[in-house]
């Protein structure tokens, strides 16, 4: 299963740097997407790069933060790895929220500003159980933590399924993906917690 995880967070890393350093620098793509866009740009585009690094840090270090094998035969290095999966959590909070902030419609930036929010406390929360040196709830938020991770893969799956599939609009669309991606996420924590794959 984490095996699954290590291949998946590498592709999307891949793809992640390449569309937004490569082949689409400046963004025009998603700000021509935008009815407005209110934003300083020079502002905005820091942040949203500093938003995607951190976050494509945080994709390197969960999957390898999973890895029972590391877990136990090199503690030290695991240890290390998790600071810095929560160091990139915490440091992704503000341009998170402000990059959120621009986003197409109000259900849309809710939906984001939600994601922040529970993206940091299920990460905080991970943190605080491991100081207090209780594995299990350790192991639980983490993983809420970790597949929350994952929903910016999670909502460019469901994002043309909206605009395409059901036709809707650009910004309801968006809006479906944002809040679909955040409880599909949690549901498949859960499920995989149930299941204790990630054990």
């Amino acid at each position: 299963m984490v095996v699954v995880f290590v291949v998946v967070s590498l592709m999307w890393m891949m793809h992640t740097i390449t569309k937004n350093f490569v082949s689409d620098p400046e963004f025009a793509k998603l700000i021509a997407a935008k009815e407005s866009f209110a934003a300083d740009r020079g502002l905005w585009m820091f942040l949203l790069r500093a938003h995607i690094i951190l976050a494509v840090i945080s994709l390197l270090a969960g999957p390898i933060g999973a890895i029972r094998g590391i877990r136990l035969k090199s503690p030290a290095w695991h240890r290390w790895n998790g600071r810095i999966y929560v160091g990139s959590v915490l440091l992704n909070i503000v341009p998170g929220l402000y990059v959120s902030w621009f986003a197409e419609g109000s259900w849309t930036i809710a939906g984001f500003l939600v994601l922040n929010l529970l993206w940091l406390a299920t990460t905080w929360l991970g943190y605080v159980h491991i100081r207090r040196k209780n594995t299990a709830k350790h192991t639980q938020w983490i993983t809420r933590s970790f597949f929350l991770t994952y929903a910016n893969l999670t909502i460019h799956i469901v994002l043309p399924i909206g605009e395409h599939g059901l036709g809707l609009s650009y910004e309801a669309s968006y809006g479906l993906a944002v809040w679909g991606g955040i409880l599909l996420n949690l549901a498949l924590a859960e499920l995989v917690l149930r299941k204790k794959w990630m054990a």
